[in-house]
């Protein structure tokens, strides 16, 4: 489990997040969302130890992040596999190459030993023998599995997924919102996404976080959320379906 403790970020004038407490579960999907300013990409790359807290902690189980130097931090992210908002991967290296990196890195695993790891990735995202292909042969959901299979392939203890949707058609968003819930119960990880999409909130919200203006305004899961008498978040909800059906 992750505990974020009374955080807050400013940048200059501008307070990001403003006493932010809130937990996110182990083999559940806890999801961030908000308006964009709200600051859930902010508490996003302070769990991820890009941004350092002006004041507050986040804890990983019985380990105080904040208080970790940067060095342990560095060993720390091991722990950590991330999906970044466009996949980030790199298009002169193939896909088996980019999975293998932080395998590379962090392993002193033989080559035979990181193909078998890189293969079983490929597998749990369901692209089995893609070795060969290189980014700008695969389509946005299929960059967005091979950049899933990365973050995993370390076996990490926590997933953090940056808009994982982001750019993708409906019908694909819904196979990696299931592909990311799949691994996230399957392995027991502590998986936090940043999203707007509500088809996300609504199919895989296990835990949600909302924010307002670098505030916690709500928390609860997808079955509370239509209930909810929180005005804030009814009108994001209604904002954001409107937004779709003018699309």
């Amino acid at each position: 489990m992750i505990k974020v403790q009374n955080i807050h970020k400013a940048f200059d004038a501008n307070e990001a997040l403003i006493d932010v407490s809130a937990e996110f579960y182990e083999a559940k999907t806890n999801l961030i969302i908000g308006r964009s300013g709200s600051g859930k990409t902010v508490l996003l790359k302070c769990l991820i130890g890009i941004f350092e807290p002006d004041s507050g902690e986040i804890w990983y189980g019985n380990d105080l992040f904040t208080a970790l130097d940067s060095d342990q931090q560095r060993n720390f992210k091991q722990q950590m596999g991330v999906v970044f908002q466009g996949g980030a991967l790199f298009d002169s290296l193939s896909v088996e190459q980019n999975i293998r990196l932080p395998l590379d890195f962090f392993t002193s695993w033989n080559r035979e030993q990181k193909l078998d790891r890189v293969n079983f990735c490929l597998q749990m995202v369901h692209m089995t023998d893609s070795n060969r292909l290189f980014p700008a042969e695969l389509s946005g959901g299929m960059k967005k599995r091979v950049a899933i299979a990365r973050a995993i392939a370390l076996n990490p203890k926590y997933l953090f997924c940056d808009e994982p949707n982001s750019g993708l058609d409906p019908q694909t968003s819904i196979v990696i919102d299931k592909l990311i819930r799949e691994i996230t119960v399957e392995f027991k990880i502590t998986t936090v996404i940043n999203t707007h999409d509500m088809n996300s909130v609504m199919e895989i919200g296990d835990n949600i976080l909302f924010l307002e203006a670098g505030r916690k305004c709500w928390e609860g899961s997808r079955e509370e959320i239509l209930t909810s008498d929180n005005k804030e978040l009814n009108d994001f909800v209604f904002a954001s379906e409107l937004m779709k059906k003018i699309k």
